[in-house]
């Protein structure tokens, strides 16, 4: 089995820190190798273990738990990619122009042989994918997607995964039009406003807008993330979540950076500048669990009305997405892993404490009980919210 590029991504370095993480690891390991054991697999344990701490550790794992959670049949996983036709092909000028220019997404010290014969393969999979699914449109930014697939998998795999995710995930980004990207970009500012109006306030006066995040979200961040292991670590967080949990992981980004936020100028062009280039220090694992605590907290059917979201959206379909097998649905262990970390919050504070902390977190819990949410339910949500606003004339969104 080809070694992991990732590794350890999570990992403390030495000491005593490193060896309880090594003893979790080891745990971790053991629960995912039981609950890929188990018939039916435990898809609902793939998930929790996917959203954790570390994520899903190394490249081997990932090739045997991404396809159980994107729900991709054995007998397709197994099928020879077909071999493409390049003449003639409207997409491939495109395509190899962008795969040219992704030197950077290839490990440091690849030697030039085995990185072009990568690219090679991460156009033909492009190709296969856009050839076989003829309403898919391609788009830049597209390939730095298909390239973690494919470095992390392998052709074949990377193949049956990726046209998976194109027709699901992904799909909002793969129309004729940018419409549908700038209706997900529209749940940015209501989930900041949710958290910080502060924040919120200073970035409508800026009128700085939301596509400075547009490379974030259609590239997963694997175009604004120089180190690979931070990738595939969202990633197994992405795949494991509902699809529009990346606006959310960009939005816990934006938080997280309040205070240089604050102490720009207010200016659109400074702060847009400011937001456009992403840390590469960030507290990863601490902003994927807050991500998870946003996405509960605020579900997409609660912003979708601010959002102007319309029933045109692939993500307003994702009951579509067969996840009958999996048991449990996303959100759920997210709600699951929050309620964890409030009653490990509550067992450690007064109750008085816990209720200036907290004041509302009673009432989010008796809503979300009531709601009894889960990613089918929600997402067909959105699909129920009509609105009448008409967008603004189109944006040149790639300068």
């Amino acid at each position: 089995m080809k070694k992991s590029r990732s590794a350890g991504a999570s990992s403390p370095v030495n000491g005593k820190q490193g060896n309880d993480w090594d003893t979790r690891r080891k745990r971790k390991i053991a629960d995912i190798t039981q609950a890929l054991s188990v018939s039916p697999v435990d898809v609902a344990a793939l998930r929790r273990m996917a959203i954790s701490e570390g994520g899903l550790l190394t490249d081997e794992i990932r090739c045997q738990v991404w396809p159980r959670l994107l729900n991709v049949p054995l007998e397709v996983l197994d099928q020879e990619p077909e071999t493409v036709e390049r003449e003639n092909n409207k997409d491939y000028n495109q395509v190899l122009l962008d795969v040219q220019r992704s030197l950077r997404r290839f490990p440091p010290g690849m030697p030039d042989e085995q990185r072009e014969g990568l690219q090679e393969e991460l156009i033909d999979i492009i190709l296969r994918v856009l050839k076989r699914n003829p309403q898919l449109h391609y788009y830049q930014g597209y390939h730095d997607i298909v390239v973690t697939f494919l470095l992390v998998l392998g052709e074949r795999l990377a193949t049956a995964l990726v046209e998976k995710l194109s027709t699901h995930h992904l799909r909002d980004f793969m129309d004729p039009t940018m419409d549908n990207t700038k209706h997900i970009l529209n749940y940015l500012m209501p989930i900041i406003e949710r958290v910080n109006p502060e924040v919120h306030d200073f970035m409508e006066q800026a009128e700085v807008g939301t596509v400075f995040a547009l490379s974030w979200l259609i590239t997963w961040f694997g175009h604004v993330l120089s180190d690979f292991r931070h990738v595939v670590r969202l990633y197994d967080f992405f795949l494991a979540c509902h699809p529009l949990m990346p606006i959310y992981f960009a939005a816990v980004i934006v938080l997280y950076r309040e205070e240089e936020v604050l102490e720009c100028e207010c200016d659109m062009a400074m702060v847009h500048h400011l937001l456009s280039q992403i840390p590469q220090d960030l507290p990863y694992e601490t902003l994927i669990s807050r991500a998870g605590d946003l996405f509960v907290q605020f579900p997409p059917s609660e912003l979708a009305k601010e959002a102007a979201s319309h029933d045109s959206m692939a993500t307003s379909t994702f009951k579509d997405f067969d996840l009958a097998s999996t048991q449990q649905r996303p959100d759920s262990v997210l709600r699951r892993r929050r309620r964890q970390k409030q009653a490990a919050l509550e067992s450690s504070a007064s109750s008085s404490v816990v209720a200036v902390a907290q004041p509302s977190a009673a009432r989010r819990f008796v809503r979300l009980a009531v709601m009894g949410l889960t990613v089918a339910l929600g997402a067909a949500a959105l699909a129920v919210v009509n609105t009448a606003l008409e967008w603004a004339p189109k944006l040149d969104l790639f300068p």
